[in-house]
């Protein structure tokens, strides 16, 4: 913004994949967000008529059913994954002459209040609310870990009573609800795209904390979410936990981009650490002789530089 004291300009970007149903009632929801310029809606080209609906949404003649944010659409011609359309998503933000970028997926549904209570904190450069579960809102999707701390913190009393405050500097959960500056963007580029899913949101904070960005987890600001189950599979007899999913695409682009991620942002030794924790895990943990190969494989890929190997795991 050239005036600091002006409004923000600030536009929400929904990346979005065959989940209409979730989709719906969330741009129902960012109607009712004050000081929202627009809404970009980007379509992983879904075949569940979410395209046609967007397309739909430009035909409407106006009225006093139509909403008072603009919502656009654009529908990719290839499911990219969430990378690609945050990608996407946020350059066409900043092309559209956004401040202020609203990022979030199509499952989460931020209160009616989270733009003005994240707004209200001064200062930041990518922020977000806290993630609770849509049916036990005192409990976390994603715990946090607190900074310079061990603690893992799961219950929205546990992270209030950490705080002390309004917010907790130095940690924020991307990209469900988070703000991210032009200005931030215009310094560290925008996300992988070649990711696919898993890994492009953390490598982005990862390189916002890298860039020296001011980044916070405001925890009066809240998105409402469904329960993702539990995040870390216990191993080493109990002595750490491994991000174990039963599909195959996942755990393909975890090990890959993960490899990738603690190599570049943590160096060798935290790299080669989470090689010999995959080959613990399925070794001795869950024993799969399938799950060895293609974590090998991912990793190996992702090492030379290949990011077309999770489409064998498409449709799948």
């Amino acid at each position: 913004m050239s005036d600091p004291s002006a409004t923000p300009r600030v536009v929400a970007v929904v990346v979005t994949f065959n989940r209409l149903g979730l989709l719906q009632p969330l741009l129902e929801r960012l109607d009712e967000v004050p000081g929202l310029l627009e809404v970009l809606v980007v379509d992983n080209a879904s075949t569940d008529g979410t395209g046609e609906w967007l397309a739909g949404l430009a035909d409407r003649d106006p009225g006093e059913d139509r909403p008072t944010v603009p919502v656009l659409g654009r529908t990719l011609d290839r499911n990219g994954g969430g990378a690609l359309g945050f990608h996407d998503g946020l350059a066409w933000a900043v092309e559209r002459g956004a401040d202020l970028v609203w990022l979030m997926d199509d499952d989460g549904l931020p209160d009616a209040d989270c733009l003005a209570r994240l707004l209200a904190e001064p200062d930041l450069d990518f922020w977000g609310p806290l993630v609770v579960d849509e049916a036990d809102p005192e409990r976390l999707v994603f715990p946090i870990r607190l900074p310079g701390s061990t603690r893992v913190v799961h219950r929205l009393a546990d992270v209030r009573a950490a705080a002390g405050r309004d917010r907790i500097d130095g940690i924020v959960i991307p990209f469900n609800g988070v703000l991210v500056t032009r200005a931030l963007v215009e310094r560290i580029g925008l996300p992988r795209a070649e990711y696919f899913i898993w890994g492009d949101d953390h490598e982005y904070r990862l390189r916002a904390e890298a860039a020296g960005a001011r980044i916070a987890t405001v925890v009066t600001a809240q998105v409402r979410h469904p329960a993702v189950g539990s995040l870390g599979t216990p191993m080493m007899f109990g002595r750490t936990t491994y991000n174990h999913s039963p599909s195959d695409l996942k755990h393909y682009c975890m090990a890959r981009n993960n490899l990738l991620n603690l190599r570049q942002y943590k160096g060798w030794p935290h790299a080669l650490a989470f090689v010999a924790k995959t080959l613990w895990f399925y070794t001795f943990t869950r024993p799969s002789a399938h799950r060895l190969a293609m974590s090998l494989r991912a990793m190996a890929d992702g090492l030379r530089g290949d990011f077309t190997g999770h489409e064998r795991y498409l449709g799948g």
